[in-house]
C-alpha cells in the first residue's frame, strides 16, 4: 500500500464551506498520489474553533466546545471523501464530549474511515500535563484494533506513543500498522513522539507513521506553536530500511510524506529477521524480578 503522512497546519475559517474545500483539497492531493491510507494529526480539529469567532477560539473550554459542535458533519465529510476517492483516512483529532464513556468532559477523539464509510474510533489513552491541568481532557477507555482490507491497524495518540506496553498490547492483539498523529508545541516534545514511535515500530517489528500539526495558529488557544515533521517508521531489519526511517519531511513544512509499505514483509520479520524482538519480549519478565544493586558498602 501507500500511505501518507500529513504535516498538517491549521487554518482560520470563515466559513464550514472552508473547511470543506480545504479536507477536500489534501485528501484529492493523497489520492492522485496514490495513496490508500491518509494520516491526520492530533488536534488538526481545532481550526474548526475559528468559526464561532475571535473571541470563541481564544478561550480554551469555548473552542473545545465550538469544534465538538462540528463533530457530526465532520464525521460525515470525511466518509463522503473516502467512499469518494477510495482510501482509508484517519481524520485529524478534536475533543468530544461524549458523555456516556467520559462524563461531563472531553476525550481526545481520531475517526478511523475506509471507503464504506465509518470504521470506528480511538480516544487518548494517556493525557499529557497540558491536557490534565489546563484542558481538562480525559483518558478514554481502551485501545482499538481495526481491522480493514488495508490490514490490522492500531492509533496511539501522541503521549500514547511514549509508553511501550500500550504498543505492546496492540501488537500481542496482532496490528501491523501503528498510526501516531501528534501535536507538539516544541521540538523536545516532537522529539519524545518520535523516538516513541520508531521505538515501538522497533520493538515489535510494525510500520508506524507519524503525522503532526505544524506551523503558527496564534488565534487559537492551546495550538499557537507547532512543531514536527511527517515520517514513517518500520524496524531496521531485514526488507526495511536501515535507518527505520521510511520516508520523512523537513521540519515544519507543511504537506503529504508517501512511504510504499508492503506488511507481509512485517510477517516476515517477525518471523525471521536478524532480531526477533516481538518474539523475545517475554524473556524481560525473568531479568526484571532479578534486579541487582552493586556499589560501595556503606552508601
Amino acid at each position: 500500500m501507500k500511505i501518507a503522512a500529513a504535516a498538517y497546519p491549521l487554518s482560520w475559517l470563515d466559513s464550514w464551506a472552508d473547511y470543506e474545500t480545504k479536507i477536500d483539497e489534501w485528501v484529492a492531493e493523497a489520492a492522485s498520489a496514490g495513496a490508500d491510507l491518509l494520516v491526520f494529526p492530533e488536534y488538526g480539529a481545532m481550526e474548526l474553533a475559528s468559526l464561532g469567532g475571535k473571541t470563541v477560539a481564544a478561550d480554551l473550554e469555548g473552542a473545545l466546545r465550538e469544534v465538538d459542535r462540528h463533530r457530526p458533519a465532520m464525521e460525515a465529510m470525511h466518509a463522503r471523501l473516502s467512499a469518494h476517492y477510495g482510501v482509508h483516512v484517519l481524520s485529524a483529532s478534536g475533543p468530544v464530549y461524549d458523555v456516556a464513556h467520559a462524563g461531563e468532559r472531553p476525550v481526545n477523539r481520531a475517526s478511523l474511515f475506509g471507503p464504506e464509510g465509518l470504521i470506528g474510533h480511538q480516544d487518548k489513552a494517556m493525557m499529557t500535563r497540558f491536557e490534565r491541568e489546563d484542558w481538562n481532557v480525559v483518558a478514554g477507555q481502551g485501545l482499538q484494533v481495526f481491522d480493514t482490507k488495508l490490514g490490522r491497524i492500531g492509533i496511539l495518540i501522541c503521549y500514547d506513543s511514549e509508553f511501550p506496553l500500550l504498543g505492546r498490547a496492540l501488537a500481542e492483539a496482532g496490528i501491523e500498522l501503528l498510526l501516531v498523529p501528534s501535536a507538539t508545541e516544541a521540538l523536545a516534545g516532537f522529539t519524545r513522539v518520535r523516538v516513541g514511535a520508531m521505538a515501538r515500530a522497533l520493538e515489535n517489528q510494525m510500520v508506524a507513521v507519524h503525522a503532526p500539526v505544524v506551523g503558527k495558529a496564534p488565534w487559537c488557544v492551546g495550538m499557537e506553536e507547532n512543531t514536527g515533521r511527517a515520517s514513517i517508521y518500520g524496524p531496521p531489519d531485514r526488507g526495511f530500511p536501515p535507518t527505520g526511517i521510511f520516508a520523512e519531511g523537513e521540519l515544519g513544512a507543511p504537506g503529504w510524506v508517501y512511504a510504499e509499505v508492503d506488511l507481509a514483509k512485517v510477517a516476515d520479520v517477525r518471523a525471521d529477521g536478524v532480531v526477533l524482538n516481538l518474539r523475545h519480549w517475554p524473556e524481560q519478565a525473568a531479568q526484571i524480578t532479578r534486579v541487582t544493586r552493586v556499589g560501595p558498602k556503606g552508601r
